[in-house]
């Protein structure tokens, strides 16, 4: 019989995922609107050098995590 916390402890990771993806789109908006305000960088490079550097940093940080 499977235990009774299971269906809780999926609802909490659930609400933990969800939270963490709105507030990683929230802050990748924050990092390319100067560039993009300022016309330094077209949409496309910025979100572009954006999403590279960030798959990187998460890929290979680990310090956070330590």
């Amino acid at each position: 019989m499977p235990d009774a916390n299971f269906p809780l402890l999926i609802g909490i990771i659930v609400l933990a995922v969800g939270f963490g993806f709105t507030n990683g789109l929230n802050d990748a908006a924050n990092a390319i609107a100067t560039a993009i305000g300022t016309r330094a960088l077209s949409p496309r490079s910025a979100v572009t050098i954006a999403a590279v550097f960030n798959f990187a940093g998460a890929a290979t940080g680990l310090e956070v995590a330590r």
